[in-house]
Formats: structure tokens, sequence, C-alpha cells
């Protein structure tokens, strides 16, 4: 599973809109909204490197109302939960 972090800015009065269509996104299991130089925080989720292309630029930076986005790439996970099988679809040969 490969995690990407994103930093996104809105238009000040979209953030609420902006953020209820992210989370909507295919690739996108959670959004939040955050104080600092940017108003919101969405996780992506992926299993080829190639499918943040799709969800990022493709889709995250098409929603009306984004302005930016400064994405950051996980390299490793330290967590107390088995983020494999919370996001696993039980397909074959998966």
């Amino acid at each position: 599973m490969i995690t990407a972090i994103v930093l996104i800015q809105t238009e000040v009065d979209q953030i609420n809109q902006v953020a209820e269509e992210i989370v909507k996104l295919e690739g996108v299991s959670e959004v939040y909204s955050i104080t600092g130089d940017h108003d919101l925080l969405a996780m992506v989720r992926v299993k080829h490197h190639d499918e943040l292309a799709e969800v990022i630029p493709g889709r995250i930076s098409k929603v009306p109302g984004v302005v930016h986005t400064d994405t950051h790439i996980a390299f490793r996970t330290y967590s107390q939960h088995d983020l494999e099988s919370m996001f696993s679809l039980g397909l074959p040969g998966e």
C-alpha cells in the first residue's frame, strides 16, 4: 500500500465543500481540516505508485475550490493498526 499525505489550500469560503468532494474520491481514505498554511489534509492510499497521478493531479487538484496541493509520500508506516487489512477489499489474487 502506498500512502500519500496531501496538503491542500482552498478558496477560503469553500473549505467544507471541497473537503466533502475530496473525501468521495476513489483513493482518498480521509480528509482533515487543519490549521496552518493549508486548509485540508487528505490521506491517499493506493496499491500502485502510478495511481497517485490519477488521484492527486487527476482528481483532487480538479475539485472546484482547490487552489494548491503539496504532496508527501510515506516511506514506512509505524502504526498500531494493520492498514493493509483495514483497506483490503478481499478480492481474489490480491
